[in-house]
């Protein structure tokens, strides 16, 4: 028979309520009337005298994060926080984040954070150029990095020795730093928060969802690239947010084709076989927020850490962004010619 995770060990509904838990080490078998070694009541009730395993349960971690009011206080100032997911690695996504945080930080008058939640590939910095920076701690907490006035930025990379030092870590070392990034971070107040999400569903997506839950997540972007091969991974980020009630604000389709920067002619570099971003946003339900096409001087714009809407504010893809935005905007129930005023659209 082949193998299947029908019969997986930990449920979806549990992980999800609790995922950050983890199982006690037990020594011995579950006798036939533990009480279980996660419950509350795991090594004092009278079942569990005598058993080998009851100083272990008595002493495993039960109930909430204690440190989740404690972020839910230092993130007041924050009126919007938007996660943003792709299934498939190597969509644009952190790319993305960076031109939506120069985006919102057009406008002066909006503060800008960025949490780079990519453990073992922070790229961010180098984005926003501000790579060379460290992180300064005082007795009010950590002091995130600033790429503009009104652009604050924290990742692991301002605590590398060596910018091309690897991270190896498990996934509780990898939670125990986002909680951090949300708990000892003096982000201050904030009119949007953007969390940069490595690919996929696991550690640090929970972590995340777990840690924000109670101060509030309006929503996640979901990046995609055309071809089925992305849209693959796409449809099981949308499945997890459903799963985990977070509401998907809307899906972009990113190098939706090439924009020659000499005569601006688009061509399609990536085929939607199956449809590309837009269908798969009809079939799931969700807003279709805009395709943006591939430009040669966003990925210079990035190298350089220079903001695209500066450098080339009339290009296709500056267009398209702007389009992103506004759309973005009206999925939150904002007004665009706030969040991006006409004379700066």
């Amino acid at each position: 028979m082949a193998p299947s995770l029908e019969a997986e060990p930990d449920s979806v509904a549990s992980v999800l309520a609790n995922p950050l838990a983890q199982k006690p080490q037990l020594v011995a078998p579950e006798p036939e009337h533990c009480p279980g070694p996660e419950s509350q009541q795991a090594g004092t009730a009278d079942s569990c005298a005598g058993c080998p395993n009851q100083a272990i349960c008595a002493t495993a971690p039960k109930g909430p994060d204690p440190d989740i009011p404690l972020i839910t206080a230092r993130l007041s100032g924050v009126k919007h926080k938007i996660l943003i997911l792709s299934g498939k690695g190597g969509v644009g996504k952190s790319t993305f984040t960076s031109l939506l945080a120069h985006a919102f930080a057009t406008n002066s008058e909006q503060t800008v954070g960025v949490m780079d939640t990519d453990i073992c590939g922070p790229s961010i910095p180098k984005m926003l150029g501000v790579e060379g920076e460290t992180i300064h701690v005082s007795s009010t907490g950590w002091s995130p990095a600033w790429a503009m006035d009104n652009l604050a930025v924290m990742s692991i990379q301002f605590m590398l020795p060596n910018r091309d030092d690897a991270i190896i870590w498990r996934g509780p070392k990898k939670n125990g730093l986002i909680k951090q990034f949300l708990k000892d971070v003096e982000w201050g107040d904030l009119d949007y928060l953007l969390v940069d999400t490595p690919p996929g569903t696991s550690d640090e997506h929970l972590s995340v969802n777990t840690y924000l839950k109670e101060s509030g997540i309006d929503g996640a972007v979901m990046v995609t690239t055309p071809q089925e091969v992305s849209l693959l991974d796409v449809r099981k980020e949308i499945d997890f947010c459903r799963k985990a009630g977070i509401k998907v604000l809307g899906l972009v389709e990113n190098m939706s084709g090439f924009v020659c920067p000499k005569c601006t002619h688009e061509s399609e570099i990536f085929k939607a076989t199956t449809g590309g971003g837009r269908k798969l946003a009809e079939e799931m339900g969700i807003a279709f927020l805009g395709s943006v096409p591939l430009d040669p001087r966003i990925g210079m714009a990035c190298d350089y850490g220079e903001s695209f809407f500066d450098s080339f504010p009339d290009s296709p893809a500056c267009r398209a962004l702007k389009g992103v935005v506004k759309g973005l905007a009206t999925e939150m129930g904002l007004d665009p010619a706030v969040v991006m005023p006409e004379d700066d659209a």
